[in-house]
């Protein structure tokens, strides 16, 4: 299975929807509106001069907020309409930046730059079929001391949606729509792999980076799962039999030799 290709023709057809849509509000973020959440901001913290890789960027809109904050940015993503859209963006700003379209892994086996900070976050983990080249391609792509900074969707709401917590051999493989609002029912197929948070911080620990940071959250800053609940002040949650759900998790880890 070419899953490659079949995700990048996806997350072409998704961009297209998602720089029209009022999910990512691209007209405020054009006048000056961060799209970054406490929840990165406040682990991340000072980027003021830093070489920052954001793997997994879509059309940039992130990548660009680090880059608003002082960041030298690269921002790398399969998809080439996303990429497009992130030139665009950038040039219609006025703003430095870097934008690759590659797969991430590929990326990693020819990039030779050296980064102060790696950054990824919501919905990335899910798209790749093995983490300990994710892993690999973070490693070697920071300097010594650098900082790789994860904030990711809890696979936790996955479960209690019917896919596998624990990892498989054979990816899902479904026809899905887009998060936003515009999708007018246009859906593509497309291919995930379940990954355990094990899973997740053994890669990282096996590609020699060392865990400084693990943290849970009970609330999302996106209303984008079915049965979220708005709660003033701190975002969205889910109640399992009157309980919270982990709804994020996030890692801070660095390379030490």
């Amino acid at each position: 299975m070419d899953y490659l290709n079949i995700n990048k023709e996806a997350w072409d057809k998704r961009t297209k929807l998602h720089v029209d849509s009022k999910f990512y509000d691209v007209e405020a973020f054009k006048d000056g509106k961060s799209s970054l959440n406490s929840v990165e901001l406040e682990q991340v913290g000072n980027v003021e001069g830093k070489k920052l890789l954001h793997l997994q960027c879509h059309f940039g809109q992130d990548t660009l907020s680090w880059a608003r904050q002082g960041a030298i940015v690269t921002g790398v993503d399969l998809s080439t309409e996303a990429i497009e859209q992130a030139n665009k963006l950038k040039s219609s700003l006025g703003l430095e930046a870097t934008f690759i379209a590659n797969d991430i892994c590929q990326f990693g086996d020819k990039n030779t730059e050296e980064f102060d900070i790696v950054f990824t976050s919501y919905g990335v983990l899910c798209w790749l079929p093995d983490l300990n080249n994710w892993a690999k391609t973070i490693a070697s792509s920071l300097v010594i001391g650098g900082e790789f900074h994860l904030v990711e969707f809890h696979t936790f709401n996955d479960l209690l949606c019917g896919y596998s917590y624990f990892p498989r051999a054979d990816p899902d493989v479904e026809d899905e729509g887009t998060y936003t609002e515009n999708c007018d029912g246009e859906k593509s197929t497309m291919v995930t792999w379940a990954h355990s948070l094990s899973e997740v911080v053994n890669a990282l620990i096996k590609a020699g980076l060392h865990i400084e940071h693990f943290k849970e959250y009970p609330y999302s800053p996106y209303n984008c799962f079915e049965g979220l609940e708005y709660v003033a002040g701190q975002g969205y949650q889910m109640l399992h039999k009157g309980q919270q759900v982990p709804l994020l998790y996030s890692i801070k880890a660095r390379k030490v030799a």
